[in-house]
Order: structure tokens, then C-alpha cells, then sequence
């Protein structure tokens, strides 16, 4: 019974997505894209944001010619003028998923501080731009903002500070408005993902120092053991119909949660073997955050 309060929550709503309007963010690929297809095959009616417009162009094209668009969620003006065009578009929104994200591993002592600083700017200012901008067009009895954060945000393991710290402070931005959205009985949730096989988790965690770490113990390889993608766009599917305050996949992360105090210190003994060798290769390794960002050389 605790676990499934922490996989789905239920509404008064109709578990339906025909016709619900989304705004997906982060849509060129990986977990937005999937979603994209997903709740297009539902019958809902999408717009998508992104970085890569060839990528987004294929996949709105999957998507009954879905609108899409070019957008930087750093940009708080450029995010705004989204949010406006896709409501003209559809006529209005229903949901918004705050998805776009980047990653890279980085140990705090002797990492590349950018690392931190991009994420903090993508993760966590992108998001906060997002529901900022969509939260006005949501706000009545059929609205929804979804942040997308990971089990990350709950429990950190050595080399993901950055990720970790962003991501923990989406779960509070998503714990956040969904409290101001009620008086209007629109509601929020927050994603709660194990490592998901996407190229994201590929290519930002794909490195030499994460492989030693993963394979250095029991209870760190449990918590980035690969899911997947199928799981979480499952989960998403059922948390967006479903107006949920947490989506998880696997669904042992819906345990994890409420006992995240309990599994730290398990991931934190069991990440010690080795570490210091792990660390010394991570400092030596050079790395790129997953998606390159304008005006960036990352």
C-alpha cells in the first residue's frame, strides 16, 4: 500500500490524455521525445521545445506535425515566448512538462566547476522558467506541470553532486507550485527516475569513473543499475493522466523516497571501495555536459 501511494496518485479527473494540450520541453530526444510519441499515440495534442531543431523537426513529425520550436530554458524570454506560442496553437494548455536537462559527472574537489554552474543554469533555472511561464495558462481545474527530477534528487552517490544538487532543487521547485497551483485546482508533480537507457545517461555518466563506481559496490550499482526507457515513459503516461504528485520509475524508487534517509548511508558505505582511485581517474577525465548549449563550449 505505501508504494503504490508513491507510484500514482488518484483524481477526480478522468484518466484519459485525448485532447489534453502538452507543452514538452527538452522533446528532441531521449525521455521527451519518447513521451512526445507516447501521448500523441493517446490522442493528446503536443508542442515540443528543444535545442536541436533537425531532431525536433523528425520528431514532430512523428507527432501529426506537432508545432515546434527552438528554445534555450535559460532563456527566461525565450521560454516565455514558447509558452504564448504554444498555447496559440493549441488553443491552450493542460499540461506542461518541465523535461530539458543536461548531465556530467563531477567530483567536487578538482572537478570542472562549469559542470555545476551549467547544470544549476539548465536544471534548475530551465525549470523554474518553464513552470514560471506555463503556470499562468495552467492554472484552472484541468492543469498540470510535471518537473522531471531523478531518484538523484532523493539519494547522491560520489561523482553526481552536480546533477544531484540540480536536481533536488527541482524536487522543491515541483513540491513548490504544486502547493500555489491549488487554489485553482490545478495540480504538480514531480519524476522520480532510476537511470533510464537513454543517451543521456550514455553519454553524461558513460565515463570510466562511473563504470568503476558502479561496479565498486552493491547497493551503488542497485541505485544506477539501467532501466528501461519503456518503464518511465509508462510511468509518465499513467502520472500525466492521472494529474499524480510523483511519477517513479522503477517502481522500487516509490520506496526509496520515504526512506531516503535509511538508503543513504548504504549507498555511502558501499561507494567507499575504491573511491580514491575513482576519483583520481574522474579528475583526469575530460567531459561534456549531455547536450551542448548555446554559447557554451560544453
Amino acid at each position: 500500500m505505501i508504494l503504490d501511494s508513491f507510484r500514482w496518485d488518484s483524481s477526480p479527473w478522468p484518466a484519459t490524455l485525448a485532447g489534453r494540450r502538452v507543452l514538452i520541453t527538452g522533446a528532441a530526444r531521449g525521455i521527451g521525445a519518447a513521451l512526445a510519441a507516447r501521448l500523441h499515440e493517446r490522442g493528446a495534442r503536443v508542442a515540443l521545445a528543444g535545442l536541436e531543431p533537425d531532431l525536433l523537426a523528425a520528431v514532430a513529425a512523428d507527432c501529426g506535425s506537432a508545432p515546434w520550436w527552438t528554445c534555450d530554458v535559460t532563456d527566461r524570454d525565450r521560454v516565455e515566448e514558447v509558452a504564448g506560442l504554444a498555447v496559440r496553437e493549441l488553443g491552450g494548455l493542460d499540461v506542461a512538462v518541465a523535461n530539458a536537462g543536461v548531465a556530467a559527472q563531477m567530483p567536487i574537489i578538482g572537478g570542472d566547476p562549469s559542470v555545476l554552474e551549467q547544470s544549476l543554469r539548465v536544471n534548475v533555472l530551465g525549470v523554474y522558467n518553464t513552470l514560471r511561464a506555463a503556470g499562468p495558462h495552467l492554472s484552472h481545474e484541468r492543469g498540470y506541470a510535471l518537473a522531471i527530477a531523478s531518484l538523484a534528487a532523493a539519494v547522491q552517490a560520489p561523482l553526481l553532486g552536480a546533477y544531484s544538487a540540480s536536481k533536488a532543487a527541482v524536487e522543491a521547485l515541483g513540491n513548490t507550485f504544486r502547493a500555489e497551483l491549488r487554489p485553482w485546482g490545478a495540480k504538480a508533480g514531480v519524476a522520480y527516475f532510476a537511470e533510464l537507457d537513454t543517451d543521456m545517461t550514455r553519454r553524461g555518466f558513460g565515463t570510466e569513473a562511473a563504470a568503476a563506481l558502479t561496479n565498486s559496490g552493491r547497493a551503488s550499482s542497485i541505485v544506477s543499475a539501467v532501466t528501461p526507457l519503456k518503464a518511465g515513459i509508462d510511468a509518465l503516461e499513467r502520472g500525466i493522466a492521472r494529474r499524480s504528485k510523483r511519477v517513479v520509475a522503477p517502481w522500487w524508487v516509490g520506496g526509496v523516497l520515504p526512506a531516503r534517509m535509511l538508503a543513504q548511508p548504504l549507498v555511502d558505505a558501499a561507494a567507499q571501495r575504491g573511491l580514491r582511485d575513482i576519483l583520481d581517474i574522474a579528475r583526469k577525465e575530460q567531459v561534456e555536459l549531455t547536450t551542448p548549449q548555446p554559447d557554451s563550449d560544453r
